[in-house]
């Protein structure tokens, strides 16, 4: 359950770091997102896991997206998402024979 439990931090560190930035308290996103502040500040915590059906919408109270992408497309959207310097012209994904793919 690790893993579980790191994705969910990892979720919850995001929907925090996007909602101070749009300076909204946790009672307003739980307002806009059909949820109790409790219930919020859970998954906002990582102590709780939400359903999908929640998560999209706190993600539209948030102004962000909820998408479902293939795991082996993962390295290339990490390194799309990826600061990138203007001297470097090396592929940011390039799909390996075997099917799966290296960033």
């Amino acid at each position: 359950m690790r893993a579980r439990s790191d994705a969910l931090m990892e979720i919850g560190r995001l929907l925090k770091t996007t909602r101070k930035g749009l300076s909204l308290t946790q009672e307003q996103v739980a307002d806009m997102a059909g949820i109790t502040r409790p219930r919020y500040r859970d998954i906002e915590a990582g102590s709780s896991a939400a359903r999908t059906t929640t998560l999209i919408n706190i993600a539209r109270a948030l102004r962000l997206e909820l998408m479902l992408i293939p795991q082996a497309m993962v390295p290339a959207v990490d390194a799309l998402l990826q600061p990138h310097d203007g001297d470097d012209d090396l592929p940011a994904f390039v799909a390996s024979p075997d099917g799966g793919a290296n960033a």
